[in-house]
This record gives structure tokens, sequence and C-alpha cells, in this order.
């Protein structure tokens, strides 16, 4: 039986990497995404996702989430994904139209009907998902654990220290982290040796089909110096995919909320015998490039 999975996301060009790669398995049941701010604004993010199942047809409900993070002001990152988070490219009009529930309304709906419990795939800001725990507690339970890509053991992209996801709320990544739920971290230390060469976008774009075509043009507008230098938001989906592509240590986990400085980095400790994450630090890059490739030729 599928492994039933909810995404949680801000589309985004790796966001929308993820999603093809989850709806092109098999082994994976997306019965819902929701939509948080980060990338970009919630309207941005959620239009993307909805044009995105548009466009390799698969209907799923797509639930909008929070508009802002819990305690400060938003952080966009127009300058990576581009005005329209998806490198520039214009889709057009959405074949779907949104949910009205919002996303831990939905989120909550789906664990509670769901026969097997749910995995999480947390790849944008961790807002819907500390909501969901903060208003449904008691749904904790159905909640088979929460891959999440964010954070960092060594160094930030955002700041010296802080990865953007757990950058742009902190604030609701301590409460995820603190949650005790089973976590999966996926964090720079790991997205960052998945790169993508030119060679390998060219392979992409001659796959055959539409999807294909499109994901090389997104990859072209996140390359720098001929290849992307990490792939981060479809690292959550392979690993759900071929656990044995990751190599996972558990550690304790802490989020930075209180110092200027220090905002959102992540503390990752291996040596406490309090663990309360597995966090990954090393990929088999090949193999998963090669699972891209294989996943996209599954799409139109």
């Amino acid at each position: 039986m599928a492994k039933p999975i909810i995404i949680d996301c801000d589309p985004g060009i790796d966001d929308a990497i993820a999603m093809f790669l989850a709806i092109a398995s098999e082994e994976l049941d997306v019965k819902l995404v929701t939509t948080c701010a980060g990338n970009l604004s919630l309207d941005t993010v959620t239009r993307n996702a909805l044009q995105l199942l548009s466009f390799v047809g698969h209907d799923i409900e797509v639930a909008p989430g929070a508009k802002e993070p819990l305690l400060k002001e938003l952080v966009v990152a127009e300058e990576v994904h581009g005005e329209t988070g998806l490198g520039g490219i214009q889709l057009g009009d959405a074949n779907y139209s949104v949910s009205k529930r919002s996303a831990w309304e939905a989120m909550r709906d789906v664990l509670i009907h769901s026969e097997q419990k749910v995995t999480i795939v947390a790849i944008g800001p961790l807002t819907n998902v500390a909501l969901l725990l903060k208003a449904y507690p008691d749904i904790r339970d159905r909640i088979e654990q929460v891959t999440i890509m964010g954070g960092a053991c060594d160094g930030g992209n955002t700041t010296p220290v802080a990865e953007f996801n757990i950058y742009v709320d902190p604030h609701a990544a301590k409460i995820v982290f603190d949650s005790g739920l089973p976590i999966q971290m996926f964090g720079l230390d790991v997205t960052m040796k998945v790169t993508i060469l030119k060679h390998e976008i060219e392979a992409i774009r001659n796959i055959g089909n539409r999807t294909g075509e499109l994901v090389a043009k997104m990859l072209d507008f996140y390359s720098r110096d001929d290849r992307v230098m990490g792939m981060h938001d479809p690292c959550t989906i392979a690993y759900l995919l071929d656990p044995s592509l990751f190599t996972l240590t558990p550690c304790h986990v802490q989020v930075e909320t209180n110092s200027e400085l220090t905002a959102g980095q992540t503390v990752v400790d291996r040596m406490s015998q309090l663990k309360n994450a597995e966090v990954a630090f090393d990929v088999e890059r090949d193999r998963m490039v090669d699972l891209l490739y294989d996943s996209l030729k599954k799409l139109n």
C-alpha cells in the first residue's frame, strides 16, 4: 500500500521538483498539498501549486495556510526563484481551484480519516505544521513522521548560521522540533551535495515530455557556473522513496529564536543523549539524480 503523505510547501523551483517526484511515484499517495508564505507571498505560492498540479494533470486539494510567520515579518526569496517563483516561467491559468479550507483544517481531516498514519513532508517554513500541532494536539498520534527540508549543522544560506526555511519562522520551527514527533531533517549539509550538472540538465530537457522541458527550464534559472549548486526540497521525497540514498544520524536539534545575530540557527548536537531528530549528512548524489530522471520520465 502506498505511503500517504501531505506536502506542505512554498513553491519555489525545488518545491516544484519535489512535488513532481512525489506525484510520479507509485510508492507515495499525495493526499493533500498545503501552502505557506515563504519563497514568495501566500497567494503566489498557492497559485504556483495549483498551476504545477494542473500542468501534470493531478487534481489534489491545495489548501492555503499561513500568510506570515508566527511572530516576525515575512522574508521572501524572489531573487532565488524569480518573480513568479518558478524561474520567471508563466504556466497559465490553473485547471483546479483552491480549497475553501485552511491548511491546518485540511491536514487534520486527512490525518483523522487516513487508514494509515500520515507523513508530513514540510519543505517550506514550518508555520503551518506548528499551527496544526497547537490547534489540534490530539492528532499527533496520527502523524507517522515529519520529513523536513530545513536547517543546517554547519553554516547557513540566509545568514552565516541560518538556512532560509528555518530563518523565515524560527518560532514555528522550534515548536515542531520540540514536539516529540519523529523527525528527519534534510538541511544544507546534505542538500548542497546534490549538484545537478549541465549535461544532466540537458538529459532532463531531452526526456521527451513537457515535464522534462519545464524542469530543465527551471534548473536553467537556478543554475550558476553551469550547475545547480544544491537540490534542496527533492531530498525529502527521494528519502521516502529510497532511504538508502542518505546517511542520517540521530541528533538533538534546537532552534535559536532569541538572538538577533543567530536567529533561525539549528544547533545540532550529535553527542547529546536526548535525540529529537535524524539529521541527514550524506547522500549518494549520482543515484539521486538517476531517481529524479527516471521519475520525470513517468509524467506527461
